[in-house]
């Protein structure tokens, strides 16, 4: 079967097979390994990627159900060299630890920031529950988010 997303701003056409999950699809066929496969039961959130701007978790999906849409990974964060500022809030107050769930969150973050732009402490909390660190207890992620709240220039 042939799928046409637009990955990273940048139209992409594959062929996959019908149950190739869309983790599979952005890591193997497109080398965009940033998307991590932490539990393959979608309780972790370290696959979170933004589906035509919703915060999404790829091993639920078939590549194919992605088809015609516009994908956005962790690596296609970024614009023109400079950090998203969920990214950069990260950075600044160390919300993270070994790294491996850090996309995810990253992307959970950044899509509640552009349909929240501020966020109290709570709503943040409740729109990281299906993300999961097993290193931090969880509060510099927090505070990288309110950072990025602060610091978001958009």
């Amino acid at each position: 079967m042939k799928a046409w997303l637009t990955i990273n701003r940048v139209a992409r056409t594959h062929d996959v097979g019908p149950r190739l999950l869309l983790v599979s699809y952005l890591r193997a066929m497109v080398g965009l390994t940033g998307t991590h496969v932490g539990c393959d039961t979608s309780q972790c959130g370290a696959c979170t990627v933004h589906l035509n701007g919703k915060a999404v978790k790829s091993c639920t999906l078939f590549a194919v159900q992605a088809d015609g849409a516009e994908v956005t990974t962790i690596e296609g964060l970024a614009r023109d060299g400079k950090l998203h500022p969920v990214q950069e809030g990260f950075r600044e107050k160390h919300g993270l630890q070994c790294g491996f769930c850090t996309p995810g969150f990253i992307m959970n973050a950044a899509a509640l920031l552009e349909a929240n732009p501020h966020p109290s402490e709570d709503e943040i909390k409740v729109a990281l529950e299906g993300n999961l660190c097993r290193c931090t207890g969880y509060l510099n992620i927090v505070e990288a988010v309110k950072w990025a709240a602060e610091h978001k220039t958009a």
